[in-house]
């Protein structure tokens, strides 16, 4: 059987489908379909029951008949595609649906059109489920690039944010003004973008959660996203199916009595861009359904091109779960449930022409309408099967508009677009006492880890906060990683706990050996609080899932609608400085690097020095909205105190700050030594030690948050800058010679902090990608940044002679004719 063919071919179906027809006129009406929308036998059947099913519950949502809003639907439908593919080819648009000539077509075609017509049967069968319960569902594509669906079903129903509102109207001159705006590339006078419009999901779509444009997150992250009470339709992509075995979890994780209701529907087309799907050229739906099977799914397949298809399906995925999830609470079943999951079939671009065939991905005319008139022919051959007459429309979009009815809210501002989470009591941090400051030089320092201050700080938080649902991202070794008592507390979330080990349940940490997956997890959980980690040479498997959280909150800030959700915090540790023992895998500080180029004032990347730094990062975090706080983190306990609680709090809310108990005569300083990093702190204060034993004055500084002293690249970045007193303390115009000595490569560093450069007197040290199997002293060493290379480099950028500042076993040493050991690093190491 033809894999689009999912009808089941059967004399009962068809027969039943008939009698239905034969019994009622309402039904009848329906079921004749709208130009290339039709309703199979199989979908009449499961339609005429669902009716069945609510009207025994009493449900009038919206007040709408039933049928007339399914009738209604095939018309806003078709409608939408028919706007979809003018929005693709046309330049001008007419809602008389005549022939459009060669001058009202584009002279450069662009869209994603083949998924977009996919996705309007989908997302307007979205919209019919919510009018019917009176419920309005939160929605979720992971195919953002289908976002010609979701704008154009939305300017036919009212459902428009204001920047949209105030340029689109369904009159032949506001939808011209509406195809044009797609890739139209043009730039205000302020050079931002002048349309709403973007190839992808943005922060002007309606109800807009993620941009979608890296596949395969939407999978991750939907089990995770509504609370307990919401509900989510999460429309999911087959070619992304591909990107992510993460998403084979999702029903590990879901639990009625922490997570709403999910229905994840695959729309499958069976094509990526050049080729088929691998699922395609696997076996098809079949296999598909295999696989789900296997990975405790329950596949429902519908018909993929009929918007009514999908309204059975919200109701019949949620159905299912609420029942799974009851048979669970009454001791019937357990966890994991058997989690429901639409799959709807449907070719490549259905319902114009080159439907499944790879032109169907974005331009499915064999040419250019423009130029070519046989492709002008097919176009409105296709566009004209789509056409709904303005006056029906009108009609049909109506019978969308009454919201009021149930009180209920538009599509635009539901619940999981409007996050609004209270900031939570933070309790008084654990800080621990510091020496004075002139005993910090002259004695041993305590030691603490200050991953213990992260675990301490966040478990304190979640006990005080019990009405957020907290969510941990786990790759693995959370002990390791001195994240001791948030597991005790939260325990792994598991279907069969194992005694003895901290599981549950209902455990809030979410544990697999794939970073994207549990990275997911704590930035779906907008509802919550939120904190992951991980090894941070293996952060950069994450980059790109916290990327588009990055930039869409950004985005949406841009907009005119920061985020509400509270900020979640990343933690990199057991990180390149304290991993040599495990050769240079491990070693890596490419993802702080990424992220410190990402907007500073919402991706804020923190180098916490010691336990009490630590804690008052931990404080900060959950006073902010909108925010991921990159915490590269040491996690051994030999880090010496150093910050007062004073002091650290300050360096959260400033940036950086001067050391003047590490300094030696600040006022004639020669040179700034800056540090940052925890492991770089400690080897800038042993260069300092010796710049005092030889007599040269000279300043320390260390910077917690680097992005903060930044050349500002827009407004936003500069209201986040450090204070201006801050910077000029730090850094000091007489002192032209500056050492910046950094966790990170030195190059990313050097250019961030462009600002602060004085020529050729200022120099960066840090990892030059130099690692094995090593110690921390080693690593710094073999990346030439240990303590004696920082006080060589400082000696150059003086235009002193190392002599000045190093011993001659110690010049032997970096210069490569002496073992190091002895006489820079520790001879019993």
């Amino acid at each position: 059987m033809d894999e689009f063919q999912i009808e089941v071919r059967s004399e009962e179906i068809a027969e039943r489908a008939a009698q239905y027809r034969a019994g009622g006129e309402s039904f009848a009406r329906w079921a004749r379909g709208y130009g290339v929308i039709r309703h199979s036998p199989l979908t009449q059947v499961r339609i005429y029951r669902l009716e069945q099913r609510l009207a025994a519950k009493g449900l009038r949502g919206d007040g709408a008949d039933f049928y007339e809003l399914l009738h209604a639907l095939d018309r806003i439908a078709s409608a939408a595609m028919w706007l979809v593919v003018h929005q693709t080819y046309a330049h001008n648009v007419y809602l008389d649906g005549r022939r459009l000539a060669a001058e009202d077509f584009k002279p450069r075609p662009e869209g994603h059109t083949g998924g977009s017509l996919n996705m309007v049967p989908a997302y307007a069968g979205f919209l019919a489920a919510n009018a019917i319960d009176g419920f309005t569902r939160a929605w979720l594509m992971g195919q953002g690039h289908c976002v010609s669906a979701i704008d154009s079903l939305n300017l036919i129903v009212g459902n428009l944010t204001p920047q949209h509102a105030q340029r689109y109207s369904v009159t032949d001159e506001g939808l011209t003004r509406y195809v044009r705006d797609f890739y139209a590339y043009r730039l205000r006078a302020d050079g931002k973008q002048e349309s709403p419009l973007g190839s992808h999901v943005n922060a002007h779509t309606a109800g807009g959660l993620s941009e979608g444009g890296y596949l395969g997150f939407a999978e991750l992250q939907y089990v995770h996203m509504p609370l307990a009470g919401e509900r989510l339709v999460a429309f999911l992509s087959d070619g992304a199916f591909e990107e992510q075995r993460g998403s084979d979890w999702a029903a590990r994780w879901w639990r009625a009595e922490d997570s709403g209701l999910v229905a994840p529907i695959m729309i499958k087309n069976g094509r990526r861009i050049d080729q088929r799907t691998t699922m395609s050229q696997q076996g098809g739906t079949n296999w598909f359904r295999r696989h789900l099977r296997l990975n405790g799914f329950d596949p429902i397949t519908f018909d993929g091109r009929d918007p009514a298809a999908f309204v059975w399906a919200v109701f019949e995925i949620e159905h299912r779960l609420t029942r799974a999830g009851a048979a669970v609470r009454n001791g019937t079943a357990r966890y994991p449930v058997q989690l429901p999951y639409g799959v709807a079939v449907a070719p490549k671009g259905a319902g114009f022409p080159g439907e499944g065939t790879n032109l169907a991905h974005n331009l499915p005319l064999m040419s250019n309408p423009f130029m070519d008139a046989s492709a002008a022919d097919l176009f409105n051959e296709g566009a004209g099967r789509l056409w709904v007459a303005p006056e029906e429309l009108g009609e049909a979009s109506a019978k969308f508009k009454l919201h009021s009815q149930s009180n209920r809210p538009r599509e635009r501002d539901h619940a999981l677009a409007n996050r609004d989470v209270k900031f939570p009591e933070i309790p008084t941090p654990p800080f621990r006492a510091v020496a004075e400051e002139q005993r910090r030089r002259s004695s041993q320092p305590t030691t603490a880890s200050p991953m213990t201050a992260v675990d301490e700080m966040f478990t304190a938080i979640v006990e005080a906060n019990p009405h957020l649902r907290p969510r941990v991202g786990n790759p693995d070794e959370m002990r390791s990683n001195r994240l001791v008592r948030t597991l005790e507390t939260l325990k792994f979330r598991v279907t069969d706990p194992e005694p003895g080990i901290p599981e549950a349940v209902d455990g809030a940490i979410i544990t697999a050996l794939n970073e994207e997956a549990i990275a997911a997890a704590a930035l779906a959980n907008k509802g919550g609080i939120n904190l992951f980690h991980t090894y941070e040479a293996f952060g950069a498997k994450m980059h790109g899932v916290i990327r588009q959280e990055i930039i869409f909150a950004n985005h949406c800030a841009e907009a005119g609608r920061p985020q509400r959700w509270l900020s979640v915090a990343l933690a990199l540790t057991s990180h390149t400085w304290e991993n040599g023992k495990n050769e240079q895998s491990h070693q890596d500080p490419s993802l702080a690097e990424a992220l410190l180029g990402e907007p500073t004032h919402v991706s804020r990347v923190m180098f916490p020095a010691d336990f009490n730094t630590a804690a008052a990062v931990m404080e900060a975090v959950y006073r902010t909205h909108g925010q991921i706080w990159t915490l590269v983190v040491p996690k051994a306990d030999v880090l010496p105190d150093l910050f007062t609680p004073e002091q650290a709090r300050r360096l959260v809310a400033e940036g950086g700050m001067r050391l003047d108990w590490a300094s030696s005569d600040p006022g004639e300083a020669r040179i700034v030594i800056t540090a940052i990093g925890a492991y770089q702190l400690g080897e800038a204060l042993q260069a300092a030690q010796r710049l005092t034993e030889r007599g040269i004055a000279h300043q320390v500084n260390y910077i917690l948050e680097p992005g903060r002293f930044r050349r500002a690249r827009n407004s936003q970045e500069q209201r986040h800058a450090a204070p201006a007193e801050t910077v000029r303390k730090m850094f000091p115009t007489e002192a032209r010679a500056r050492l910046f000595v950094t966790h990170t490569r030195p190059e990313p560093i050097l250019g961030l902090l462009g600002a602060l450069h004085t020529g050729a007197h200022t120099a960066g040290l840090g990892y030059i990608n130099q690692g094995g199997t090593l110690d921390t002293p080693g690593m710094h060493f073999v990346n030439r940044c240990s303590w004696a290379h920082c006080a060589a480099e400082a000696a150059r950028l003086l235009d002193l002679p190392v002599q000045q500042v190093l011993d001659s076993t110690e010049i032997d040493a970096i210069e490569g004719r002496a073992s190091p050991h002895g006489a820079v690093i520790p001879a019993n190491v």
